[in-house]
């Protein structure tokens, strides 16, 4: 990951958005700096659409204030949609609308725009230039939203639920996408439910529930945040050792794994256990670390 600028060029305080009793975003704050790959990541509903929608000036807000590039985008809002390219969860465009067509007329919404030709050639599009957009594969609607985002020649791409609906060869082909955009000097706004996703591409991110910030930071230090490792026992016997009974943090491990326990805390309770079986003569088929991973850290925070 590249090391982060200290500019900020995306700045979201106590962010407030309600639709008549419900409460879509409750208070939200973050920062944005240059050059970074930022993830905003929660379940379904927390308010990760709403906030990107809200931080780009799509959405009014009921509170709070953003941002961008020093603009406010709820007043300033056509000097933001210059600097700003917006890809959105539920995008779509006529189906008889061609590629080549639909990034020419993009173009033209703005002052200094991309070359759509090099676009086509950057995303892999130039074969599919008069290709309308109901004959587009999935992953191929995917490469021209980012397109559509990137015409403008924009400081900051907001990718919302970029993979989502993809099979594992094209969400890959657009996380290789998503580094080369990066690479062109965007800063890039992502939002996703999926981990792998956030842990590959992200240089910080900021896990949201029922419309709160409730972590942000590093995924590796959110990771490697809290609760230690955890060490797998397994066993040639269907049954875990009755000697194990007297240790606290032992969990027998679910179907298909009788026979195993994870032992959690620090690295002397992994050692009280081996000598307690060393001591009836009683020895693992192995031993396992396991690490915590973003998942853990989402399943936790986010409940």
């Amino acid at each position: 990951m590249n090391p982060l600028d200290d500019d900020v060029v995306i700045d979201v305080q106590h962010l407030r958005k309600t639709y008549g009793r419900t409460v879509a975003v409750a208070d939200v704050s973050l920062a944005v700096h240059r050059g970074e790959i930022f993830g905003i990541l929660g379940p379904n509903g927390s308010g990760k659409t709403t906030t990107v929608e809200s931080m780009v000036g799509l959405r009014p807000i009921d509170g709070g204030t953003v941002r961008v590039l020093g603009l406010d985008p709820h007043r300033q809002t056509c000097l933001v949609r210059q600097q700003v390219g917006v890809q959105l969860q539920e995008a779509r465009l006529p189906a008889r609308l061609r590629v080549g067509e639909a990034l020419e007329l993009y173009a033209s919404f703005y002052r200094e725009p991309a070359n759509p030709e090099e676009l086509m050639d950057l995303l892999g599009l130039t074969a599919h230039r008069r290709t309308p957009f109901a004959a587009l594969s999935g992953g191929q609607q995917q490469r021209l939203s980012i397109a559509l985002a990137l015409v403008g020649n924009p400081q900051i791409a907001v990718l919302d639920e970029l993979t989502t609906g993809l099979d594992p060869q094209a969400r890959r082909a657009t996380w290789d996408l998503v580094d080369t955009i990066r690479a062109r000097g965007v800063t890039i706004v992502l939002v996703t439910h999926f981990m792998d996703e956030a842990e590959h591409l992200c240089d910080r991110i900021a896990v949201i529930r029922r419309g709160l910030v409730v972590a942000t930071g590093r995924p590796d230090d959110l990771a490697a945040a809290g609760q230690g490792p955890t060490y797998v026992l397994t066993f040639a016997e269907p049954d875990y050792p009755n000697a194990l009974t007297a240790l606290e943090t032992v969990l027998p491990l679910g179907p298909g794994q009788h026979g195993a326990v994870e032992i959690s805390g620090s690295p002397a309770i992994l050692t009280a256990a081996l000598s307690t079986l060393a001591g009836q003569g009683i020895t693992p088929t192995a031993v396992q670390t396991r690490h915590r991973s973003l998942d853990d850290v989402f399943v936790d925070l986010a409940g």
